[in-house]
């Protein structure tokens, strides 16, 4: 049993229940409360919802609307095959999207029910965002199947009836893990016999059992559908594979149609037919029925092998005679039902599957050996579980002591996904179904999880890939805050990873190894329970996190790590590779520092939500249509010449379903309130109109930023009071200026700062100015300064050149005084934001191209040229590899021509003091910088 919860945490919980309403649940659609998440009352600001802001045209709207086309044709019952399936419900003929989304995918489809998640999340989003019905239709169908798969997995197995060569037959759908279990009596000592059988196989793999009778692994009789050869096979042993005296076909069953399969032995001859032909005899065979005994294991579609497949696909008449049936009497079955053919039905069993509601399958041979339909995981399914697999995977992980994700894929990170999916269809459409389906998943959860020892717990969290949790504390706390239950509350602190959250609390960085994904959206979590409990240790854990991440672990566009997983802090040029930034963790990335930001407005947070959002996020998203995938990359590598995979591992992998989601909510951080309403925070410029109700006005951006430098603001509707506070980016120059209505706000706006225009009674016409000059610039790479990525202003630049080498670059030859070097580029000609430099063409990040890029260009300026003009002086560097041109171009902007040459006179006396710098050739560089002309 787990420890007991402290007292203070049971009040805490116990206050906190007594604040939130209680929920009560309808089985079908309608609200049982209000469906919205309270909000915390630790945020001093506070978000609008997706609802209240409406994207205008420009870049986020023109990627959002492949992803909303994407999501309006996408058939749904795909999402829901593995789900259905594994319930034993029928798939109506639906193909699972594949990839991790499929039994056929990597790990066997481990993971599966993560990508239907994930897409219940984008599709409420895009309900919120735009209102079109056809998205609402679509969770309602989902919600409704889920609510049924979960009544089913409650119930024992029953038949699914499919049209049969016969009449009506019995399906095994692939991945619902069904057999039928036939009485210990059937075969009843016999020494000759004929099996018959029906088979429509809808799936290739081997060693599928069309029946098994056995004890184990040493002593049975089977049939396959395909052996390692691909053609049917009958084998009887005592003594295991190696003693197995065998039939084997000679061709491969069509699959999706009806083929007759029988087995007759006689003395010591045994003979398959296949369709009424006789394709294989044995006249040397010593083993028949008689010597095996009374077996315990008497199975259709499942094998005594563990490892085996079970059957998928359907069953009519099976037949056992205690004799060895003729060839014409076999041959007669292709023509006539066994109860109308020749030989009659069955002596010793006969199923001929008649349609029942029960899982009971009678017998017609008159021994009343009536069969059960049974599921290789036992069942039901717990109170409140939901997922497309069974239980097992997290009961085997609560034994596992290292990760396999062959074994075990993260159960509880694809429980999220289902949970979190539900959780926004509840709060899209007020169905109380889906907020049913997610209380009833943390039911079960609790009730597991609380019963296990604190130090398995442990244990489990900290398994790479299997024990992985994803988001799964949020969303709790989340719910907990609608239903008021304390054991929500309770099972989101079993989630706690002590060692992860005391190493962070106390600031100590112990990422070096890590699965970033992994462990980024624990602290979101973390964050929340923060907000629920108080305990201070979670935020601070988490703020301290995010420091360790950024900048430390940042590439350029804003993305992290390296083939999933980080190294070294600082360790940036030494990573680069084709596997780095998880689009993943930039999605968890900017849900955290959105989360902290509500707590501490540190304009940080929002420097990175732009960054990573206008940059990595947009440039995951291949700008093309797709009915079939969201185009959404996996990594996105950053080694010269990397062409990005937009359809990476067969589709449906993690990274596209947060690709899914974060292209349905570009809006949802451009505007925050103060708690209290007295402030308006407007942290991205992008076309975005707030409906402020509250306020009863509407504040409407337009801008074609990034494209444009700048926003103009309009508020519209009555009148209102309060403060606008306008983020002023870290990179944003001294001319960032604002402007009420034609006149300038006094103040100085500070780069990387919120510059607030004051509270007044604003109202309808009003209209605010902001103008953002762009500069090019430079990042360099943490551990190696020569190795830099170019922005202009907001926008990452990437090379577009198939050379698979760093390019070689220099920026100062006509760099302006504001230390601007895009003089030094040459722009396209008809492209925004395009320009060329040493005959390579550099375009924006977000762009969804397949060229090749260069995210990082080697900086080499070999020669001191100012203004376009070549001193003729090679270019000096210090032994950390800062040059002379680096230290003059430190001291920019400048305010004219003087002070550039004046800092070029200082800098150039302190290099020829230090012995950097030839005395004749110092004077030839500040002669150079006298002669030269420079662009602003």
């Amino acid at each position: 049993m787990a420890p007991p919860l402290s007292r203070r945490f049971l009040l805490q919980s116990a206050m906190l229940a007594a604040a939130v309403p209680g929920v009560s649940f309808s089985a079908g659609g309608g609200r049982a409360v209000a469906a919205t998440v309270p909000t915390p009352s630790t945020w001093s600001v506070r978000p609008f919802e997706l609802k209240d802001v409406t994207l205008g045209q420009g870049l986020y709207a023109d990627k959002r609307q492949l992803m909303l086309d994407h999501g309006r044709g996408y058939d749904v019952n795909r999402l829901l095959q593995v789900f259905r399936a594994n319930a034993g419900l029928s798939t109506g003929g639906a193909v699972a999207p594949g990839g991790w989304e499929g039994l056929d995918g990597e790990a066997n489809g481990n993971l599966r029910g993560h990508y239907t998640g994930h897409f219940l999340s984008m599709l409420s989003q895009a309900y919120a965002s735009t209102g079109q019905q056809v998205y609402a239709d679509k969770i309602s169908t989902m919600v409704g199947a889920l609510t049924d798969v979960r009544a089913a997995l409650r119930t024992d197995p029953r038949m699914l009836t499919v049209t049969g060569r016969w009449g009506g037959a019995h399906e095994n759908v692939r991945g619902s893990y069904q057999y039928v279990d036939l009485p210990a009596t059937v075969l009843n000592g016999s020494a000759a016999i004929t099996l018959s059988i029906w088979v429509s196989p809808t799936h290739d793999a081997n060693w599928q059992r069309v029946f098994d009778f056995g004890n184990n692994s040493t002593r049975y009789m089977y049939l396959v559908t395909r052996n390692a050869a691909g053609v049917p096979r009958f084998a009887i042993t005592t003594s295991g594979s190696g003693g197995e005296q065998g039939l084997n076909g000679t061709a491969a069953l069509p699959l999706n149609q009806w083929s007759h399969l029988a087995v007759t032995i006689s003395g010591t001859t045994g003979t398959l037919y296949v369709n009424g032909t006789a394709v294989a005899t044995n006249t040397s065979m010593s083993l028949n029925p008689s010597v095996l005994g009374t077996l315990t294991n008497n199975w259709l579609g499942r094998s005594n092998y563990s490892g085996d497949p079970v059957y998928a696909g359907a069953f009519d008449e099976f037949n056992v005679y205690s004799r060895a049936l003729t060839a014409a009497e076999i041959t007669s079955f292709q023509t006539n039902e066994a109860k109308k053919s020749a030989a009659g039905l069955g002596n010793l069993a006969s199923y001929y599957f008649s349609t029942t509601t029960t899982g009971t399958l009678g017998d017609s041979s008159g021994r009343g050996l009536n069969a059960t339909l049974r599921r290789t995981w036992d069942g039901p399914s717990h109170q409140g579980f939901l997922a497309a697999y069974p239980e097992t995977q997290f009961i085997a992980l609560e034994s596992m002591t290292s990760g396999d994700y062959t074994r075990v894929w993260a159960p509880y990170y694809t429980a999220h996904k289902i949970l979190k999916g539900l959780l926004d269809a509840y709060l899209a459409t007020d169905d109380s179904r889906a907020l049913d389906l997610a209380s009833g998943m943390c039911d079960w959860m609790y009730s597991r999880l609380s019963k296990l020892p604190d130090a398995t717990l442990q244990r489990m969290w900290g398994i790479f890939s299997s024990g992985e949790f994803g988001g799964i504390v949020e969303t709790i706390v989340d719910l907990y805050t609608i239903t008021g239950k304390a054991d929500h509350l309770a099972l989101a602190k079993l989630f706690d990873l002590d060692s992860l959250i005391d190493a962070c609390a106390a600031n100590t960085d112990i990422l070096d190894g890590l699965h970033a994904n992994q462990h980024i959206p624990i602290f979101t979590g973390y964050v929340r329970l923060y907000d629920a409990t108080g305990e201070a240790r979670y935020l601070t854990a988490a703020k301290n996190f995010w420091g360790m991440v950024i900048p430390q672990r940042m590439y350029g566009i804003g993305g992290t790590s390296t083939a999933e997983f980080w190294k070294a802090r600082g360790v940036i040029s030494g990573t680069i590779s084709d596997t780095n930034a998880e689009t993943c963790c930039a999605y968890n990335l900017l849900k955290l520092s959105r989360s902290l930001f509500f707590h501490e407005q540190d304009p940080k947070y929002m420097d990175y939500y732009e960054r990573a959002l206008l940059n990595q996020v947009l440039g995951s998203k291949q700008d093309k249509a797709d009915a079939e995938k969201p185009l959404v990359t996996y990594f996105i590598g950053l080694k010269p010449g990397h062409v990005r995979d937009y359809t990476p591992k067969q589709g449906t992998t993690c990274c596209e379903g947060t690709g899914m989601e974060s292209a349905t909510k570009y809006q949802d951080s451009v505007y925050f309130t103060e708690a209290d309403g007295s402030a308006l925070y407007v942290n991205l410029y992008s076309a975005a109109t707030l409906n402020w109700s509250a306020k009863g006005v509407t504040v409407a951006q337009s801008t074609d930023y990034p494209r444009e430098q700048g926003s103009t603001i309009t508020v519209g509707g009555g009148s209102a009071a309060f403060a606008l506070r306008l983020r002023v980016p870290s990179w944003a120059g001294a001319d960032f200026r604002v402007t009420v209505n034609g006149t300038a706000v006094s103040g100085t706006p500070a780069a990387g700062s919120y510059f607030t225009v004051p509270s007044r009674t604003w109202r309808a016409g009003d209209v605010v100015r902001v103008t953002i000059p762009f500069l090019l610039r430079v990042e360099k790479a943490l551990d190696d300064p020569s190795l830099q990525t170019l922005f202009y202003g907001p926008v990452n630049l990437v090379g577009r050149n198939s050379s698979t080498s760093y390019l070689s670059c220099g920026l100062y030859r006509n760099a302006g005084l504001s230390g601007d070097l895009l003089p030094s580029l040459t722009p396209v000609n008809g492209k925004p934001l395009h320009y060329t430099l040493g005959g390579t063409e550099f375009a924006p990040f977000h762009e969804g191209s397949e060229d090749p890029t260069h995210a990082y260009v080697r900086r080499s300026e070999p020669q001191i040229v100012l203004g376009g003009t070549d001193s003729g002086v090679a270019n000096p560097a210090r032994t950390d590899g800062t040059t002379l041109l680096d230290e003059i171009w430190a001291g920019a902007p400048f305010a004219d021509k003087g002070a550039l040459v004046a800092r070029v006179q200082s800098t150039v006396a302190a290099w020829v003091s230090a012995g950097l710098l030839g005395q004749a050739d110092g004077q030839k560089v500040v002669t150079t910088a006298q002669n030269a002309t420079y662009a602003a």
